[in-house]
């Protein structure tokens, strides 16, 4: 894992038209799955990214609810404070239309174990 600038991401993100946000959501999606011991059982970036075109972003809601919940997971396993809410801010987010902003609390959140001493 390793820590990102978060700002750098979206503007990179809106300059690409999407190019990096598309690689964003895969390397947040695998890292957020090796933080959470999900390595080997999660779904891969690459195969969330997919199953979320192919179903037009339904699959997309569905992984922002797990995201949520593998981040809840990986900080309570570091025993760090954890909101078991997180899922559910994460769904609402991406149903509203505001998947970046689902992408950057992640990142924070990936951010502060990276970061953290504990």
């Amino acid at each position: 894992m390793q820590g990102r600038n978060i700002a750098v991401c979206i503007i990179l993100s809106i300059v690409t038209c999407g190019i990096y946000g598309i690689y964003w959501f895969v390397v947040l999606t695998d890292e957020v799955n090796t933080a959470s011991g999900h390595s080997q059982d999660g779904t891969s970036g690459v195969v969330s990214f997919l199953l979320t075109l192919i179903t037009c972003g339904i699959y997309g809601l569905y992984w922002a609810y797990k995201l949520g919940e593998k981040i809840c997971e990986a900080k309570a396993s570091r025993n760090m404070p954890s909101d078991s809410s997180t899922g559910v801010i994460y769904l609402l987010l991406e149903l509203f239309g505001l998947g970046i902003i689902t992408y950057a609390l992640a990142q924070n959140e990936l951010n502060k174990m990276v970061g953290y001493q504990g």
